[in-house]
């Protein structure tokens, strides 16, 4: 099994930046696809990126892309989330998930099977 366990949200004003980290314990990390979620007031989670095991196959919501950048550390069993050009609608719940099934090659948007908390972001404007 893997826990993860966010970090990184805040308060941050339209514009600015930031990078959620998301850390794994478990020893195959690097063999599973990451992705983060976010869940604003009154709406349903949603899929904001994803990376596959080596990092060759990344996906995002239209709504990011341009602006959101995931990636990975395998030695470091953690998955990043930059988030750039911050908009009041990003404003959510941010949680980092793992697919189980090892090694991947194309990004599911659905079907994950391990979360983490979740971390707030608060983007004002």
């Amino acid at each position: 099994q893997v826990q993860l366990v966010e970090s990184g949200g805040g308060l941050v004003q339209a514009g600015d930046s930031l990078r959620l980290s998301c850390a794994a314990s478990g020893r195959t990390f690097d063999r599973y696809t990451m992705a983060w979620f976010r869940q604003a007031p009154g709406k349903e989670r949603e899929f904001v990126a994803g990376i596959n095991w080596s990092g060759s196959s990344v996906s995002y919501a239209d709504s990011v892309k341009g602006r959101f950048t995931i990636s990975r550390d395998n030695a470091k069993k953690t998955v990043y989330l930059q988030m750039n050009s911050l908009k009041a609608e990003d404003t959510a719940v941010y949680f980092c998930a793992a697919d189980l099934t090892p090694w991947r090659t194309v990004v599911p948007s659905a079907g994950y099977d391990a979360w983490g908390q979740g971390t707030q972001v608060t983007v004002s404007s």
